[in-house]
């Protein structure tokens, strides 16, 4: 079933991960796959499972990853406490891990190999529900599930949200995770900062460009600020720190021609951004049919109180978690520092029985 016609799907055989697991994992199984769009391009999607688990899964979940940095650098690092897809598999659940087009190993524009002044934003949410929509269809044929379970963290809650407001019926259950939506036009890092200082209102197009590039320190700047410790490792493990830098210059194989070594990530994300923080919604939560959670850190600097009070004031069946001393990188902080409650609760949502 394609949700999105312009994307029938070929499906390409997959390919076992070589990818290092850290000591300790239980025994899981990654195969690497991709999802053969009739453009030409393709889309990376990882399966993370315990063996056997394919045949009677519990759930299959999908993770999306957010405005920069690619799926498995954001859901699988070889490092303990640095695998959201791992944990979730090590309960039942089928996995999957997407690189949007643009991102890590799926396909990139081609504006993206000329400079980024050459195009306008690339990615923007209507292309990303395209993608979504073609990786849904391609797991529910390696799954054999109806309904998939969604997880957006940052603007791939706000992506993974226009996908489900669309397409409910392909949905089971809904995670927003430091989320964008709406329900206030003022927001401190994304709004004036963001903002075409010439035609105030309109997203800088010329600063931005098609894509950014982000290196190794750029991916620190706002964790460290939110984190409440001189000492950074006392909240965040130096391993997990590490292995996400290593893992979002390794998704970009250009990464490497450039000094110092940055990676590419499309801006639409960032256009997207600037549109909800002027309260400018894209989606509807009140077409949210299936369960919703939805998770936000105290300490965030991306989603506000108003989006996450907005979304569940409007979906019919949502839920709302304040974790209160949490960072937008919770699912990667230690357990003491809000991983543990977040974990916690996104195991029982997925697990709980339907109603």
């Amino acid at each position: 079933m394609s949700h999105f016609t312009a994307f029938p799907l070929v499906l390409a055989a997959a390919i076992m991960a070589a990818a290092p697991v850290p000591a300790g994992e239980p025994d899981l199984v990654r195969a690497d796959r991709f999802v053969e769009l009739p453009t030409g391009e393709r889309l990376f999607v990882r399966e993370v499972r315990r063996p056997g688990a394919a045949s009677e899964p519990k759930s299959a979940v999908l993770l999306i990853h957010g405005a920069r940095v690619p799926g498995v650098a954001s859901f699988d690092l070889p490092v303990a406490g640095g695998s959201l897809a791992a944990d979730l598999a090590a309960g039942g659940h089928v996995v999957y891990v997407l690189d949007l087009r643009g991102y890590g190993a799926s396909s990139r524009p081609v504006a993206m190999d000329r400079p980024p002044d050459k195009s306008a934003p690339l990615m923007r949410t209507e292309d990303v529900v395209a993608d979504i929509s073609a990786a849904v269809d391609g797991i529910e044929k390696w799954s054999d599930v109806s309904r998939i379970s969604l997880f957006g963290w940052a603007t791939g809650g706000h992506w993974a949200g226009a996908y489900a407001s669309r397409f409910p019926q392909t949905v089971d259950r809904l995670i927003l995770y430091n989320t964008l939506y709406g329900g206030s036009d003022q927001h401190p890092t994304l709004g004036s900062p963001l903002e075409n200082p010439d035609r105030p209102g309109t997203f800088n197009v010329h600063a931005f460009g098609g894509y950014r590039l982000n290196t190794r320190p750029s991916l620190f700047t706002a964790w460290d600020d939110s984190i409440p410790a001189a000492d950074k490792a006392q909240w965040r493990d130096p391993a997990v720190a590490a292995a996400y830098g290593d893992a979002a210059l390794a998704a970009d194989e250009t990464a490497s021609t450039r000094q110092p070594p940055s990676f590419r990530s499309p801006s639409g994300a960032m256009a997207d951004s600037f549109e909800l923080a002027f309260d400018r919604r894209q989606w509807s939560a009140a077409a949210l049919t299936m369960p919703v959670l939805v998770i936000r850190s105290g300490r965030d600097f991306w989603s506000r109180p108003e989006d996450a009070k907005a979304i569940v004031d409007e979906a019919p069946k949502a839920e709302r978690l304040n974790i209160p001393d949490a960072t937008h990188f919770v699912h990667l902080d230690r357990d003491a520092a809000g991983r543990g409650v977040f974990l916690d609760a996104v195991k029982r949502f997925l697990d709980r029985p339907e109603e």
